[in-house]
């Protein structure tokens, strides 16, 4: 299986259905009211955590996901049904960026992030039935559905993670810690994604992650090392085998310097983690004296090992479990913002003059109300109007300097600005874009 642990994915929530403009026509009834239904509700799209994935190559293969649109209002007061919803399994573990913001850390097995809220169904004219209005000529399109570009990393979620340079033993040790068969040879780099397993010491388990190994230079690219190094972010505790005949003519003492300033360059947290220092294969003639020029400087926090004959192997688990005890879990990140207030709608806008006599409306809730103008309908234009000029819209373009005949673009819409009283309100299609007239009645 190929090790994916980073995807960027696009995501697009269902479209709502359209409100439906009717009236209740029946034998010997005139004025039998308005009947038109509300449109359904777009489909969202989620993420949920699941345990028995470990990558995300799916998503690699198929970065585009949408849900389904909600059905159209009919008349006889039927309602339009919700689109479908759509849910992504990822493995736990998974963070989600927006913007280059955090807002998500999926870290609990069933635990679910809505991705792209589907869009809200348009009123149908039953909905603006009122005392004053009791026949509206008036509905409305249905929502568009939120779209959202997303990267998706995977930081694996493990108590222990094994760090050193290439051949130093680390996938041994897994293998003889724990029920994983990772694959072990003599030569750099055997590793070439990351490898979890169970350890279970005194009817005491947790989860050990063996990465591939560290060179200089890791934190910047060189290796394998910044692509890996995100999966011992989470980790409580950090193991740093030793190969006493050093590596590529670098003596050990100085290689843990090495090792110790990438995981700093990388991530301050992942440097300040507490961390034993193991030097592995004791079972080679030069182990004990590695061992004893390595106790001299760092004194008790050095212990010797051999993954291969399990020497000392049963004392460095019982420290780890001990360490393991002050800590209350793998760590999860905080996420900074929230999925309610992502998914907010604000009335809040902004007006940018785009020059050429051309200006930019935004706003979630401007755009959205643009996207669900049915422009054929003179009564649905007039209640747009009065919107815009309810929320500040209007006085707003009026302090920008905007003129009669200048472009105001709203999402996918383009309107032509007047500040004389519209007796004929009449909608056109123009490059692709909807002209009408908006100002005073």
């Amino acid at each position: 299986m190929n090790f994916i642990d980073k995807v960027k994915v696009y995501a697009a929530g269902g479209d709502g259905g359209d409100g439906c403009l009717s009236f209740k026509h029946e034998k010997y009834m005139e004025w039998g009211g308005p009947n038109g239904a509300d449109g359904g509700r777009g489909g969202d799209v989620w993420f949920e955590a699941v345990a028995r994935l470990t990558t995300l190559m799916d998503l690699h293969f198929r970065p585009h996901i949408s849900a389904g649109r909600g059905s159209h209002g009919k008349g006889g007061h039927k309602m339009g049904e919700q689109g479908g919803e759509v849910v992504i399994p990822v493995p736990v573990g998974t963070i989600v960026y927006r913007d280059g913001v955090l807002v998500a850390d999926l870290h609990k097995d069933g635990q679910r992030w809505r991705a792209a809220e589907g869009g809200r169904g348009g009123r149908g004219n039953y909905s603006f039935k009122t005392r004053m209005n009791t026949a509206p000529r008036l509905a409305e399109k249905g929502g568009p559905g939120e779209k959202a570009t997303l990267i998706l990393e995977l930081k694996l979620l493990a108590d222990v993670g094994l760090v050193g340079f290439p051949n130093a033993g680390k996938s041994s040790f897994l293998a003889r810690v724990t029920s994983a068969r990772p694959k072990i040879a003599n030569y750099p780099f055997t590793t070439l994604s990351p490898n979890l397993g169970v350890a279970y010491h005194k009817n005491i388990s947790f989860v050990v992650a063996d990465i591939p190994g560290l060179i200089e230079g890791a934190s910047e690219g060189k290796g394998l090392g910044q692509k890996f190094l995100r999966h011992v972010e989470r980790t409580r505790v950090l193991i740093h085998l030793v190969d006493p005949a050093g590596y590529m003519g670098e003596e050990p003492l100085a290689g843990v310097k090495t090792i110790d300033r990438e995981l700093k360059r990388f991530n301050l947290k992942l440097a300040s983690k507490q961390k034993f220092l193991v030097i592995n294969k004791m079972d080679l003639p030069e182990g004990a004296e590695v061992l004893k020029k390595f106790k001299k400087k760092y004194r008790a926090k050095v212990l010797g090992i051999s993954a291969a004959t399990g020497e000392g192997v049963s004392e460095l688990l019982d420290r780890v479990i001990a360490e393991l005890a002050k800590h209350d879990g793998p760590v999860h990140f905080e996420e900074k913002t929230s999925d309610e207030t992502l998914h907010k709608v604000e009335q809040g806008f902004t007006i940018e003059n785009m020059g050429g006599g051309v200006y930019a409306l935004r706003g979630r809730f401007v755009e959205r109300a643009s996207a669900m103008l049915d422009v054929s309908l003179p009564e649905a234009i007039s209640r747009y109007q009065h919107t815009l000029k309810r929320i500040g819209v209007e006085r707003a373009f009026k302090k920008a300097g905007i003129k009669t005949g200048d472009k105001v673009r709203c999402g996918d819409f383009e309107f032509e600005w007047s500040d004389a009283p519209l007796k004929r309100l009449k909608a056109k299609r123009a490059d692709g874009r909807t002209r009408i007239g908006i100002g005073k009645k």
